[in-house]
């Protein structure tokens, strides 16, 4: 027999030897993340170009700063991703999709594993046809397509063993709701001669028309930050609901370019190493930087402000733990969704004014709904590419539309990620997507364009689909639904329900006319 000494020895080197073997067989498990990043100029060559971002068409013949496609590819032992962020201001889905099989014939990653986002600066050139008066500058996208797929072509080739981490802060004094409750005694005339207009955006400052706010704001800037083995900086890849800051008349990056820039000068540490500063874009559809509820601030320059956000950003970066082990993950799904198609009254009411308008641009906003109008007609469902993302711990939502933040609030409350990013205007452009009770409230948000077109439920069946690819990628479940008085206030809970209640009046009103 044993002596009990020799077999507790013998016990603890068993121990010993599968711990050894946990420990190895971890190793030999663990996953080795590797990023690879490039940054190519993507600035218009032929000039001038068109541009779009407001109501009419417009163009320009300079490029006032560079305008960049950011590219990051992500790998681990299981799974090759990549995230690209454009300065334009929203890319349409064919040309997502030209961009993506001509990467996926060069690197291999599948289309289906490439993400890319616009950046929603209104001062690049036009990609989309219909975007509001504007039509698509034909030879800017024929450069285009090539110039991106070879920006991911350049960070796959870059591809080697980084370290990663993610963190998040809040920067409230940084975004603001563009989009306030009209007075009902000022409720306005929409393009179509409806008296409906009980919200809309940039009201002017302290404008007495207005009341408030008509939502709440998403303040999180989100940050997911990559590094060399040797914790060289290698890129920063940063989301932040705001719209753009505006620029003058040539071709720009806005506060993104120079958000990205000043990131890239505060950070980079050898210039033989590339690094890639990227700001993406939040669920910005009802906000900006100005605040309306205060005077307006004279002299304030989008340098200033990208450095102030940048600052927030450097000192939360400064909090991240940084890991090797980073995992992957990545789903897509496809959405099939109506359109709000004019009615015949409508219709016939804007082939009038497109028979006197003729072959000239759209120069007014009747003009505009009317060229429109004709597009929704003939085009009466639309399909939306959703994407979610796991990057280590990180969550990531792509969304093919201008959202409102409080769509963005309510897909963070539900998500089964802590932190979550929200990247609209991801895989293509399919307007705005007010919630269902915004859609009362009237405004340019809500009139049928292809800018803002889709069904009244559209936002929640996005969201439904957007949790169920988040939880595939997380393996975790949704938590439950915030209720609407956690998210809005009081008095925008109110103006919704008279919003609705009066809409619901005249239509009775008008069935009542026609059955009379």
């Amino acid at each position: 027999m044993y002596s009990s000494a020799i077999l507790q020895q013998r016990a603890w080197f068993v121990l010993a030897a599968l711990a050894t073997f946990c420990l190895q067989f971890h190793l030999a498990m663990a996953v080795q993340f590797r990023a690879g990043c490039a940054a190519i100029d993507v600035s218009p060559r032929v000039l001038p170009a068109i541009r779009n971002g407001g109501f009419l068409e417009a163009t320009s013949n300079r490029v006032d700063d560079p305008l960049y496609a950011r590219c990051l590819v992500l790998a681990d032992d299981h799974l090759t991703l990549a995230i690209v962020v454009v300065d334009s201001c929203m890319i349409p889905r064919d040309i997502c999709d030209k961009i993506k099989i001509r990467a996926e014939a060069a690197t291999g990653i599948p289309a289906n594993r490439i993400l890319i986002a616009a950046t929603h600066t209104h001062s690049a050139p036009s990609l989309m046809d219909f975007c509001l008066g504007a039509r698509q500058d034909a030879a800017y996208v024929e450069y285009f397509v090539p110039r991106v797929a070879e920006g991911i072509t350049q960070a796959h080739a870059l591809l080697a063993p980084a370290q990663a981490g993610w963190s998040k802060t809040t920067a409230p004094e940084h975004t603001h709701c563009r989009r306030w409750l009209v007075r009902p005694e000022h409720t306005a005339v929409d393009p179509f001669g409806d008296k409906t207009v009980r919200a809309m955006m940039h009201p002017g400052y302290q404008n007495p028309t207005y009341l408030s706010p008509a939502g709440p704001v998403d303040a999180d800037l989100t940050l997911f930050s990559i590094q060399t083995m040797d914790s060289r900086p290698l890129a920063v890849l940063a989301n932040f609901s705001m719209h753009y800051f505006g620029h003058g008349d040539g071709f720009s990056a806005d506060y993104f370019g120079e958000f990205a820039g000043y990131l890239e000068g505060k950070l980079r540490r050898d210039g033989a190493m590339p690094f890639v500063g990227i700001m993406s874009q939040g669920t910005s559809g009802d906000l900006h930087w100005m605040d309306y509820s205060r005077p307006q601030r004279i002299g304030y320059s989008r340098q200033q402000y990208a450095q102030e956000l940048g600052d927030l950003a450097l000192t939360a970066l400064g909090q991240i733990a940084y890991r090797s082990d980073v995992s992957l993950a990545m789903a897509e799904s496809k959405l099939t969704l109506a359109r709000r198609l004019p009615s015949p009254e409508r219709i016939e009411r804007a082939a009038a004014i497109n028979r006197q308008r003729g072959e000239r641009r759209p120069q007014d906003l009747p003009e505009v709904y009317a060229e429109q109008a004709i597009w929704m007609r003939d085009h009466p469902n639309t399909e939306l590419v959703l994407q979610a993302v796991r990057l280590g711990e990180l969550g990531i939502a792509a969304i093919p539309n201008e959202v409102f933040s409080i769509t963005g609030l309510r897909l963070k409350a539900q998500s089964p990620f802590q932190p979550l990013m929200n990247m609209e205007l991801a895989n293509g452009a399919e307007g705005y997507i007010p919630p269902r009770e915004q859609h009362f409230l009237g405004g340019y948000t809500t009139w049928p364009a292809r800018s803002a077109g889709l069904e009244v439920d559209a936002e929640s069946k996005i969201i439904a689909a957007l949790l169920d690819l988040l939880e595939q990628v997380s393996g975790g479940t949704r938590r439950p639904a915030p209720a609407d008085e956690d998210l809005y206030t009081g008095d925008q809970l109110a103006a919704q329900r008279k919003a609705e209640a009066d809409d619901n009046n005249r239509e009775n009103r008008g069935a009542a006319n026609v059955t009379n």
